[in-house]
């Protein structure tokens, strides 16, 4: 006997896939979608018939209800992303606002409650997590992932690596959003699009400079994905649109990263953890240009793809660019672009503690993919999406890589006293014995 699955209206159905193509959690899907669910209950009809007046009581209802001021911008949150997005029509939420959140005061400990607190740890690990926690004022999150190798005795200093993860992943996601919005509007192309972003950390003299490389196709498929619509000749996305939707998108996110507390600040920024301080300091960002770059391949999409698969496992510099090591530092080539001609290639000389520091700028979190797929591209529809799009363009499907190299046993050896299996580590060729002086 097979169970049948709840049918989902069309509506809703929409509400979803804007919500994926946004990449939003799990949970903030569910949560905006009880939010539509219960406004729908209240006023007992479908909710792309509601009006402002039906928005004004429900919100009127929950307060009276008492709901709390967190769950109730949930439930704002969710209806404006329905209304906004999926409906569109944002007139109907523009007077819907967030209501302010009470800031409890913290509970300040005395010297021996923090003692005592500390010492109710089980073992001396907990106790050190929580010592470190207190005294330097971690979050949970930093201290779950500290390492031995973070934490340097001699000149008590402590390595915290600083939201890497999450700006990464808002770069990657907000590229990408950029580059769909975009390329959907008919005004532009008016076509779902793919692209696979592929994530550089580094300049040439190993600073720190994030940014993603795309390789995106020359057009892509109709709403309806019947038809394939191709970019204009040597022309694909206007980049002053990109660069300015990138821009207000990123700030919006990173504004809401930095409420919800997900960015850590220490040093000499960790007056950024205040929101007037932050918000003073993402204001010249509005007004500054973002630069989006966007071109077609000069020698095909071979070479772009010979281009990237470089860097696709490669960090911050190759053995070909290291020049010499010795008492001075570590000395290495790299580009200067503010320089013309021959002048751009130079040499560099850093100390070893500086080369290190800024090798180690570039190595990602744990985890963290370097390559993401999005669109058309994206792992989850990448095989039905690329067959349909062939069969609009009469391309063949590609040929399968067959390996012809012949697979190398490897000799077993056993071990004479435990009996396990050894593997080879090295092998060590017989040379000429060295001869006695004469």
């Amino acid at each position: 006997m097979e169970t049948q699955k709840p049918s989902i209206s069309p509506l809703r159905q929409r509400m979803i896939e804007d919500m994926r193509m946004r990449k939003f959690g799990e949970k903030t899907q569910l949560d905006y979608i009880r939010a539509v669910r219960n406004f729908t209950r209240y006023i007992r009809r479908s909710p792309d018939t509601a009006t402002v007046e039906d928005l004004r009581n429900y919100q009127l209802h929950l307060v009276d209800h008492g709901v709390s001021p967190a769950s109730l911008n949930s439930a704002i949150s969710g209806l404006k992303f329905f209304f906004n997005v999926t409906l569109d029509r944002p007139e109907l939420v523009a007077k819907m606002q967030p209501v302010h959140l009470p800031r409890k005061l913290p509970v300040i400990l005395s010297p021996e409650e923090v003692k005592r607190l500390i010492a109710a740890a089980g073992n001396l690990k907990h106790q050190t997590a929580l010592a470190l926690a207190y005294a330097i004022g971690l979050r949970v999150n930093e201290v779950a992932v500290l390492k031995v190798g973070d934490i340097d005795s001699q000149r008590m200093t402590l390595r915290v690596e600083q939201d890497k993860k999450a700006i990464y992943r808002l770069l990657f996601d907000v590229a990408a959003e950029t580059l769909l919005t975009i390329a959907a509007d008919s005004k532009h192309l008016g076509a779902r699009i793919g692209a696979t972003l592929v994530l550089h950390t580094w300049g040439s003299a190993m600073t720190h400079h994030p940014h993603v490389h795309g390789i995106v196709p020359g057009g892509g498929l109709s709403p309806n994905g019947e038809r394939w619509v191709a970019c204009r000749r040597g022309f694909f996305l206007a980049v002053r649109v990109l660069s300015q939707l990138f821009r207000r998108r990123f700030i919006e996110e990173l504004e809401k990263l930095h409420r919800a507390g997900q960015l850590c600040f220490f040093g000499h920024d960790a007056g950024l953890a205040e929101a007037t301080a932050f918000a003073r300091w993402l204001a010249p960002l509005r007004a500054s240009k973002w630069v989006a770059y966007a071109k077609r391949p000069f020698a095909g999409p071979q070479a772009v793809l010979a281009y990237l698969a470089r860097y696709t496992h490669r960090v911050a510099i190759s053995n070909r660019r290291l020049v010499r090591m010795d008492e001075n530092g570590v000395t290495f080539r790299w580009k200067d672009y503010r320089a013309k001609g021959r002048t751009r290639q130079k040499t560099m000389t850093l100390v070893p503690d500086e080369f290190m520091r800024r090798f180690l700028l570039h190595v990602l979190p744990g985890g963290f993919h370097r390559i993401r797929h999005y669109g058309l591209l994206a792992n989850a529809e990448r095989r039905r999406q690329l067959t349909q799009v062939r069969k609009l363009l009469n391309a063949p499907p590609p040929e399968p890589v067959i390996d012809d190299t012949p697979a190398v046993v490897s000799p077993t050896f056993i071990c004479r006293c435990g009996g396990g299996t050894m593997s080879v580590a090295e092998v060590i060729l017989r040379r000429q014995p060295i001869r006695a002086p004469p």
